[in-house]
């Protein structure tokens, strides 16, 4: 049994969905176990699918069927590492494209169509960001800072002293 379990507030019917797609879109990543009401609740009726279990890369969440009072904003992200272009671009476009709210931000953010913040981030950004290096950090931060889905190519001339071809 797990410690600690990410609870994410749906409106009513939408938490199966979002694990689905999340399945389909990570690896490592299932939908689980439901739990139908036990009996009427403020905005539900017994009997309807009350939660959904799921995991997404491997790590453990609870969908919660709660209805349209709560909506998710960016104080909380997800923040997903890549190791190249192909899959920063393969997660990147799935969540943009997913319909709703999902839309594209600065910086590697996007939301997807539940309006959750996600952070599709390739591991050669933190790397750069971390370099020992100041003025190597600085050039890779700034490069990020014009970017909305993160290229892996610019961030790598960026931390070699390089200007990216377009």
């Amino acid at each position: 049994m797990e410690k600690l379990i990410n609870c994410l507030w749906f409106d009513h019917g939408e938490a199966r969905k979002a694990a689905e797609f999340y399945a389909a879109t990570f690896p490592d990543s299932r939908v689980g176990e439901t739990t139908k009401a036990p009996t009427d609740f403020p905005g539900g009726k017994e009997g309807v699918e009350l939660t959904v279990e799921f995991t997404v890369l491997n790590r453990p969440f609870l969908g919660l069927n709660g209805g349209p009072e709560f909506k998710p904003n960016e104080a909380v992200s997800f923040q997903v590492m890549t190791e190249d272009q192909e899959e920063t671009d393969r997660y990147w476009n799935a969540i943009i494209n997913s319909g709703g709210l999902a839309k594209e931000s600065e910086c590697g953010w996007c939301r997807d169509r539940w309006g959750f913040a996600w952070q599709i981030t390739p591991r050669q950004l933190n790397e750069g960001i971390r370099d020992r290096d100041p003025s190597t950090a600085k050039r890779v931060m700034e490069a990020m800072m014009t970017m909305k889905k993160f290229d892996v190519a610019k961030i790598e001339a960026a931390s070699r002293g390089e200007k990216a071809n377009a």
